[in-house]
């Protein structure tokens, strides 16, 4: 591996991550993809996992987009997937980038529109998960009740 063939930016799935990032870490970059899930594509392909990403090779770089657009046929498991058992057509799948945004905000959409509790909290700005908002998720500078005199 030569000084000549580094790239300093590389382009994984419509992403450009920094070639002075070793492997592991600069698969984090693109949206949807943890550390977990970066080094065990690592592992899939028998990389080093400390290797600069600016010394991977092109073929590589198509090995990794082949593995994040079906990550069950390369034997990635269901629980590191982001996508288990979709709404509409209840498959497991990975998604990254702009499908993840889209489908996060479909989503929310369709929680709003059929008025659910969650749908709801989410259009008032308010916690959806049951978390206490007597202190928390104040939007105002005061916390607590002020007196008059």
């Amino acid at each position: 591996m030569a000084d000549e063939e580094f790239k300093h930016l590389v382009r994984i799935s419509r992403k450009d991550v920094s070639g002075n990032k070793t492997f592991e870490y600069a698969l984090t970059d693109i949206k949807g993809i943890g550390l977990s899930l970066s080094r065990t594509i690592g592992l899939i392909l028998d990389f080093d996992l400390d290797q600069k990403v600016g010394y991977i090779s092109d073929e590589d770089v198509l090995k990794i987009e082949e593995i994040l657009e079906d990550p069950k046929k390369f034997g990635i498991p269901d629980w590191m997937l982001n996508r288990r058992n979709d709404y509409t057509t209840g498959e497991t799948t990975h998604l990254i980038e702009s499908d993840l945004d889209m489908t996060l905000r479909d989503d929310l959409n369709r929680m709003k529109k059929s008025r659910s509790y969650k749908g709801r909290r989410h259009e008032v700005g308010l916690p959806v998960r049951g978390q206490r908002t007597k202190s928390t998720f104040r939007h105002g500078s005061s916390v607590g009740v002020s007196r008059s005199r």
